[in-house]
């Protein structure tokens, strides 16, 4: 078993990997106040998920670390609006029960793994609402919470 990284290089690591622009395609992240010395609170964007209602459209999110990161899962919060299954409607924030990655958390997941599980999550429910012949319609574009 290899030694476990504190919490603050974790988020380091994750800073640099998200300031350079090197995560994954689709999404961006960073630190959302140069003052937060424990690098708590974070500021993400992910691109709607292609041939879907997402597409074409960017969507911010707050990210927030507790001090038990990363062997706890980071809180997230959509600040535009998005109909999502696991996105609660009157604030943003997304309910970790209904996204695979924050109910089976694990130590190595970063918040770009989040990220990236949300546009799948996207494309998921656009086509299990294809499938049954439901519309999933978006709130109109650029409107927040």
């Amino acid at each position: 078993m290899g030694a476990k990284v504190p919490r603050n290089f974790r988020l380091l690591e994750e800073l640099e990997k998200g300031e350079k622009g090197l995560g994954a395609e689709g999404c961006s992240y960073g630190n959302a106040d140069d003052d937060d010395l424990f690098l708590s609170n974070w500021n993400g964007t992910l691109l709607g998920a292609p041939h879907s209602p997402f597409e074409n459209r960017i969507y911010s999110l707050k990210m927030h670390c507790g001090d038990e990161y990363p062997d706890k899962p980071p809180t997230i919060q959509f600040v535009t609006r998005i109909n999502l299954p696991c996105v609660n409607q009157k604030n943003g924030v997304v309910d970790p029960e209904g996204l695979d990655c924050l109910k089976h958390w694990k130590r190595d997941f970063t918040m770009e793994t989040v990220l990236m599980a949300l546009r799948k999550h996207m494309l998921e429910a656009w086509n299990k609402a294809e499938r049954k012949k439901q519309n999933l319609p978006q709130p109109q574009e650029d409107s927040r919470y």
